[in-house]
């Protein structure tokens, strides 16, 4: 029996939607990368940031949530143990936007509605955390 053999045009497009699975965790994970990256360049600002939601010891907290965010990212990106990074990551969020989100305290207004679309905007992070934990747990081979 021969092999199918695809024409240079079906294996560009092959490739093409297979770099749309990795733009798209990519850009799922590009602040939990974009995040860390300006904690590290401004540590000072990671510190004042703990201290103003009330997180001790401000620098190992700030510490943790850099290297938290960084690898988990990296594991969701590159496919190893992505189900428990993903369902991580969408604890982390959900556990952030109760800390840092939390509109329903803010008076109406400008400052009340901004924090509140920030709220679901991160509940739909969250979603979408748990739909890629749950799309490469349906992957793995059922044990007996």
């Amino acid at each position: 029996m021969q092999g199918v053999s695809y024409g240079a045009s079906e294996r560009s497009s092959s490739r093409r939607l297979k770099l749309i699975p990795f733009l798209g965790l990519l850009l799922l994970c590009s602040a939990y990368i974009q995040g860390p990256i300006v904690k590290i360049t401004d540590f000072p600002a990671a510190i004042a940031e703990m201290n103003h939601f009330g997180l001790s010891p401000a620098p190992l907290m700030a510490v943790g949530v850099i290297l938290f965010e960084l690898v988990a990212s990296a594991l969701v990106i590159s496919g190893f143990l992505r189900w428990a990074a993903a369902g991580a990551l969408a604890l982390f969020t959900l556990l952030a936007t109760f800390i840092a989100l939390r509109f329903w305290e803010l008076p109406v207004g400008m400052e009340r509605a901004m924090a509140m679309n920030g709220f679901f905007e991160h509940l739909g992070l969250v979603g979408a955390f748990l739909l890629v934990a749950w799309q490469d747990l349906l992957k793995k081979p059922a044990r007996s």
